[in-house]
């Protein structure tokens, strides 16, 4: 059986701190990384993980993506607010405008030209809905919702329930209506972009999955089912996506 090829996309930071921390760098290095969780799913799942680094020309990304056959888009840093048409409040984290205008990009191509099979995750659903038009949250409790980001758990330890909609990609993977998940994140979709419907929604209302009306295969979660890797439940979302690529 074919074992569909998953780029995941790679976080970027251009301070010292991860080399320096893992006694890997020196000063002034640039640092491309993501999690092993994302590797460790995709593989489970039966995909062949790929990472896709933070490039100087995009052209080098479209020929990447040429030899993919679907994407995950990771978690990470909060999403530029200029990216969406605001100013950054003091609410935001750290910032990474280079990782910024490359998944946007990225997400804009896949949606909009490959078609190929889309997971976006945290950060991911974040990206996927300004690229496609719509806006953010910068901070959920600074809007009156509950706090999200839980990190007194531990990391694949759900904390709260999600409820799946009826009719949606997502309700089809998990074949029931509700999902209880863990949460590490401040920001969410506000404005939601058109073309897209949210699919799961928490107890407080933060908009936690959408997907594309025409039922194409590009979901986007805000929580980290990577990192609930004793779930055979949240397994089956990366299954979905590698089935999504065999397809």
């Amino acid at each position: 059986m074919k074992r569909p090829i998953i780029g995941i996309t790679c976080n970027f930071d251009y301070k010292d701190d991860v080399g320096m921390v893992s006694c890997m760098g020196i000063t002034g290095q640039q640092w491309h990384f993501v999690a092993d969780n994302y590797v460790d799913s995709v593989e489970r799942a039966g995909g062949v993980p790929v990472l896709i680094p933070i490039c100087a020309n995009m052209e080098t990304v479209w020929r990447m993506v040429e030899g993919m056959d679907g994407i995950l888009i990771s978690g990470g840093h909060d999403v530029n607010p200029q990216e969406y048409g605001e100013r950054a409040n003091g609410k935001c984290g750290r910032l990474m405008p280079r990782r910024d205008r490359q998944d946007i990009a990225l997400a804009r191509h896949v949606l909009n030209e490959t078609m190929k099979p889309i997971l976006a995750i945290c950060r991911g659903i974040q990206i996927m809905n300004v690229a496609a038009g719509g806006t953010l949250y910068q901070d959920l409790e600074s809007e009156g919702f509950e706090h999200h980001f839980t990190d007194m758990y531990p990391l694949n330890e759900p904390t709260h329930t999600v409820e799946v909609k009826e009719d949606s990609i997502l309700r089809g993977i998990f074949g029931k209506e509700r999902v209880r998940v863990n949460s590490f994140h401040h920001q969410a979709v506000k404005r939601l972009a058109e073309g897209f419907v949210v699919d799961a929604v928490s107890e407080d209302g933060v908009t936690e999955g959408i997907e594309p009306a025409d039922g194409r295969f590009a979901l986007g979660i805000q929580w980290h089912p990577e990192m609930m890797y004793d779930s055979e439940e949240q397994l089956k979302l990366f299954r979905a996506l590698v089935e999504a690529c065999r397809e």
